[in-house]
């Protein structure tokens, strides 16, 4: 007759302690079925589920175990599992799994407090939680600080909505993001990462800075605000706001250009995914010169957006060539895809407007990024509290192997 043992061990973390507990284990021929060990400040936690042949050899090894727990100042816990309870555990396996990742400037109990509750209301469980983030200083936060805390999730919300809803709610009221996404093979897997320009790699729009030097920046801007939030369409729209610009000298171009002001966090984002082989894209509805400066910039492998249109030293107030709206975007990236030779769920998407929206659907991870509400309640993902590197976190890289050396 087989036994089975849940042996769970805490107390001070020394060398050498998991080698002592499984030379103990091996002399009684026991079986691992599940380990779990985790430190959190020196202190050691360690779970052991122990298949144990005969009755008399687990009385025998939880004497030694304990025996070594009294010489290491360990705490031992011992609890029997039932066959029943073990195989309920062993089916329980095959349900669905998720990463719930939280983002904020500093993660509190009361975020971490809200989060299982709405965990908890949708008959979800918690498996595991993980810090992704590093050690943060005591006292006031600086201002570029970041915190992740990653959750596995096991289970399936009867309500997907309703579930993601609050999610939402509860984020946005506590200043934190909430990204849930199912765990598969292609969450560390992916290839490829395609970025909208303006107001994404970049904290402006580009066509707005364009029509201050013209003079009708006022209504440009109001025109641009729209077209973000899908009230307008985006041709229609842009060809408005291009034929405003008649006029102005080629020169304004590079001025606006030398100061574009890059997204927090951009630069270590591209550094880090082109040291661990991404390929990247600028896919956007704002103008090649601009998106050609930032590729030189962040080392960007593929730029696709709209030529603007110049004549004798002035822009003419028109585009050359099909204009990239939201159906050329996903077009654009289906094709990527098919260069580089993998599938769309490993392309990420990240933009913040209407015209986004076709691409971020059809990417295996498609992120809204500090996006207009519109595109935050539709997009699976979104990212308003951090910069664009918490992205990172989101592919489980911890800050500690964020080395861009």
């Amino acid at each position: 007759m087989t036994d089975i043992v849940l042996a769970t061990f805490a107390g001070r973390d020394v060398p050498g302690l998991t080698a002592k507990m499984m030379a103990i284990c091996a002399k009684r021929h026991c079986d691992i079925l599940d380990i779990g060990q985790s430190v959190i400040h020196d202190r050691l936690s360690i779970g052991l589920l122990l298949a144990v042949s005969e009755a008399a050899d687990a009385r025998d090894l939880r004497v030694e175990l304990q025996a070594m727990c009294d010489e290491e100042s360990l705490s031992l816990d011992w609890e029997p599992v039932s066959a029943e309870r073990y195989a309920s555990w062993v089916n329980a396996q095959g349900s669905p799994r998720f990463i719930l990742t939280l983002l904020a400037r500093r993660v509190t109990a009361e975020h971490i407090a809200a989060l299982g509750s709405v965990v908890y209301r949708h008959g979800l469980n918690i498996d595991g939680i993980t810090r992704l983030s590093g050690r943060l200083p005591l006292g006031p936060m600086p201002p570029a600080s970041k915190a992740c805390v990653e959750f596995s999730v096991r289970g399936e919300a009867k309500d997907r909505a309703a579930f993601k809803r609050e999610l939402m709610s509860v984020a946005s009221g506590l200043d934190m993001d909430l990204a849930f996404q199912q765990d598969d093979m292609y969450r560390r897997n992916r290839r490829l990462v395609v970025f909208d320009m303006d107001s994404t790699l970049i904290e402006a729009e580009v066509i707005d800075e364009l029509a201050k030097h013209a003079g009708v920046g006022e209504k440009v801007a109001e025109i641009t605000e729209r077209a973000m939030r899908g009230e307008l369409d985006f041709q229609a729209s842009f060809r408005e706001r291009l034929a405003l610009l008649k006029g102005l000298p080629e020169g304004v171009l590079a001025e606006i250009a030398d100061s574009l002001p890059v997204t927090e966090g951009a630069a270590h984002l591209l550094q880090m995914l082109k040291k661990l082989g991404y390929r990247t894209a600028i896919v956007s509805g704002g103008f090649t010169y601009f998106a050609k400066v930032l590729q030189a910039k962040l080392g960007i492998d593929y730029v696709f957006a709209n030529e603007l249109a110049i004549r004798n030293g002035q822009v003419t107030g028109e585009v050359e060539g099909v204009i990239v709206d939201g159906e050329r975007k996903a077009q654009l990236v289906c094709e990527l895809a098919r260069q580089e030779n993998i599938s769309l769920q490993q392309v990420i998407a990240v933009g913040d407007g209407a015209n986004d929206l076709p691409m971020l659907g059809i990417a295996g991870l498609g992120i809204a990024f500090r996006a207009k509400p519109l595109v935050k309640e539709v997009a699976e993902q979104s990212i308003s509290t951090l910069g664009l590197d918490a992205i990172l976190y989101l592919l489980g890289i911890s800050d500690r192997y964020q080395s861009t050396d």
